[in-house]
């Protein structure tokens, strides 16, 4: 039986990953609007699934379960490599200042990367490397 997490949403974490998914979501519909380069949509859509995941991951207490992999860690690493890729499509896509639809989601994107950097450092914050 699965358990669920009912503190998770409500939760900092929670509420990150909630924002990290709607500013993906939005930065989607605007890329998606205008057809932009393939690429900046692909990156938001991933961005979208694998915090969707995340989100999952943690809701239903699976990371207690599935102890193969060091998850905050894995949530971390996934969230830093991700603010990365963003800037980089956030600062591409803001630089087309022709298309207005590309350009509001280069936004989404700078702002989404500077929410994954905070999701981030609120997870390494809570991490401990200390062996038992």
């Amino acid at each position: 039986m699965v358990e669920i997490n009912e503190r998770f949403p409500r939760s900092s974490g929670g509420i990150l990953k909630a924002v990290r998914m709607m500013l993906s979501f939005m930065a989607t519909v605007t890329f998606a609007i205008r057809r932009s380069h393939e690429a900046f949509l692909a990156l938001v859509i991933m961005e979208l699934v694998i915090t969707f995941l995340f989100y999952l991951l943690y809701l239903l207490k699976l990371d207690a379960k599935l102890k193969f992999l060091f998850w905050p860690l894995a949530d971390a690493f996934n969230s830093l490599v991700a603010a990365l890729f963003l800037i980089i499509v956030g600062l591409c896509a803001t630089i087309i200042k022709t298309i207005r639809e590309t350009l509001i989601g280069g936004v989404f994107c700078l702002i989404l990367s500077i929410v994954c950097i905070i999701d981030a450092a609120l997870i390494l914050r809570k991490v401990s490397f200390k062996r038992s």
